[in-house]
């Protein structure tokens, strides 16, 4: 199994930064535009729907800490998204790929440019999130 980590220091109160990373209008914040709730799954839309992500909290204990379990995707399925807030520290985990593939690489990058979307949207700087609809903000 492989995992992505990642941790960020961030100058905003703990429930500032739950908010963002154990809601889904937190995720639109600094994630993503295309976001939909139903039924206690959050569904993230990237490239015209092309690619969803359906993800459901499983661990809610906030200000401290959430965690997501990715019910779709072929390499997402079945992983989990993490959250450890502890003080100005965010550690951020992706857990539970099967393999270090390509896509697995490009996740971890793109998981970088994410942890300071949040940052800037938690100290109030919004940026916007990194995904609209139709793809990569520039």
């Amino acid at each position: 199994m492989a995992d992505i980590r990642h941790s960020i220091q961030i100058t905003a109160p703990e429930e500032r930064i739950y908010a963002l990373v154990g809601t889904a209008n937190g995720f639109g914040e600094w994630w993503a535009t295309d976001i939909a709730e139903r039924d206690g799954v959050v569904e993230l839309g990237f490239f015209h729907r092309a690619t969803i992500y359906r993800l459901r909290l499983t661990i809610a204990q906030a200000p401290a800490s959430a965690e997501w379990v990715c019910e779709s995707g072929d390499e997402w399925g079945g992983t989990r998204i993490g959250f450890q807030i502890e003080g100005t520290f965010l550690r951020f985990s992706h857990a539970g790929w099967r393999e270090e593939s390509e896509y697995f690489r490009s996740c971890n990058t793109t998981w970088g440019a994410l942890m300071f979307r949040l940052k800037a949207a938690a100290e109030g700087k919004a940026p916007g999130p990194l995904f609209t609809r139709e793809g990569w903000v520039a």
